[in-house]
């Protein structure tokens, strides 16, 4: 049974493992995000927006609330961005996230 017990921990410490890594990427592609947004606005402190979008995420879990967000923002702005280019670019920052995550081991 020990050899069991130890890969069911092996199993366990992995999924942690991917988690706290997936839950830093979504951390990261939301300032990405954020940074680009502020960015498109023409904020002069992109990084103050940027913070209140990974907040934001905090406080209103789930990707489509921070599409939401940041499409309300740039609209506010005078700015038309299609729902369907918000979304590739989280996808884009959400892929260049992970690959930096999973750069640094």
């Amino acid at each position: 049974m020990t050899i069991l017990n130890d890969r069911e921990k092996g199993f366990e410490s992995k999924y942690a493992l991917e988690e706290a890594q997936e839950f830093r990427a979504i951390s990261r592609r939301n300032r990405m995000f954020g940074e680009w947004a502020a960015d498109r606005m023409g904020l002069e402190n992109t990084h103050d927006y940027a913070e209140a979008i990974v907040k934001y995420h905090f406080e209103q879990p789930g990707d489509e609330d921070v599409l939401r967000k940041v499409g309300q923002d740039l609209s506010g702005a005078g700015l038309t961005v299609r729902d369907v280019e918000l979304r590739a670019k989280m996808d884009e920052f959400l892929a260049i996230a992970r690959g930096e995550i999973q750069a640094q081991g």
